[in-house]
């Protein structure tokens, strides 16, 4: 897959991991990197938690050497904060700035910012020309298709965002209206590339080669952008980009493979978050992993339980035998 320019900074490839809240943690964007993604975006990040300089909000900025390049996602309301945030942040090692007005969580809405920002497009632009004119690192915009289905805008932010110094847009062919129910709409990819000539980047229903392949030829994007395809499934990055190149498939991960990964991501997990947390956050990674299998309902349930790095160890053990290739 070819490379991707978004302002000073080029992408190896076109494959970008999309930022998760809970999800794109740290360890989780190494192995990602690892399997060959082109820009590891991060989970958001709120530029009032930097401002009171929370505790949580801390941890949420760290960077690792082996997962460049990186997308520090900001979420916020006021263009004052966000631009002397920015500039706070800037010497930090991240290549990319990314404003979030896609996010559709209630309490997140409710204060006016993520995807809200949709419904205000002049203090969308407002906040995007001030973080673009504190920063020298470029700035993306990350966006939905519309607020509601009344309100489908998406060309509009985007030349918006254009206009007001961003170097890229992602698009989520969704509105904040469905979450992340129903089919991502494609077509307002190709209509929001129609209206800006700064790079798109495709979100939305992503989940093998074929549907990168079907993403570009329907929307023209530039990038294509995977979320929840990569939940549990950190080798959808290697998968997509082997078919690409040689055009076949490569086969799925045993279930020794998986079970080697899932612990390898654990011992991560605990290094970064410590014991209590770490094995917390693993549960639901673990799910993601072993979905789909046969008695995967039994094992999430099991997976619920598991308290330390023996007991996982022993579980996941018991899955990769009883798993026949």
């Amino acid at each position: 897959m070819e490379q991707l320019k978004i302002g000073n900074v080029t992408l190896k490839n076109g494959l970008i991991l999309g930022p998760m809240a809970g999800v794109t943690d740290l360890p989780f964007r190494i192995l990602c990197a690892e399997q060959g993604a082109g820009l590891m975006c991060m989970e958001m990040v709120s530029a009032k938690g930097i401002l009171y300089n929370n505790k949580n909000t801390e941890a949420l900025l760290a960077i690792d050497e082996r997962e460049h390049p990186v997308s520090l996602q900001f979420f916020g309301a006021d263009a004052d904060i966000m631009a002397e945030m920015a500039k706070r942040v800037e010497e930090r090692p991240f290549e990319i700035l990314d404003i979030n007005m896609g996010c559709p969580v209630p309490k997140v809405v409710n204060n006016g910012e993520g995807s809200a920002l949709m419904k205000d497009p002049l203090l969308a632009g407002k906040i995007i020309e001030r973080v673009a004119g504190a920063i020298k690192k470029p700035v993306t915009v990350k966006i939905r298709k519309g607020f509601d289905g009344e309100h489908v805008n998406a060309p509009e932010i985007a030349h918006i965002a254009q206009e007001s110094g961003a170097a890229a847009v992602a698009v989520h062919g969704r509105t904040r209206e469905q979450f992340y129910a129903g089919k991502a709409d494609w077509d307002i990819i190709r209509r929001v590339k129609e209206a800006v000539s700064i790079p798109v980047i495709g979100n939305g229903d992503v989940r093998t080669a074929q549907d990168v392949l079907r993403m570009k030829e329907q929307t023209g994007c530039d990038g294509v952008m995977i979320a929840r395809g990569a939940q549990g499934n950190p080798w959808i990055f290697s998968q997509i980009l082997h078919t690409l190149e040689t055009g076949e498939e490569m086969a799925p991960p045993s279930a020794k493979e998986v079970a080697r990964m899932v612990l390898r991501h654990a011992r991560m997990q605990l290094e970064f978050k410590g014991d209590y947390t770490g094995m917390r956050e693993m549960r639901k990674h673990a799910a993601w992993y072993t979905a789909g299998y046969r008695h995967a309902g039994a094992l999430r349930r099991e997976m619920n339980q598991v308290e330390t790095y023996g007991q996982l160890e022993e579980l996941m053990g018991r899955f990769a035998a009883y798993i026949r290739e």
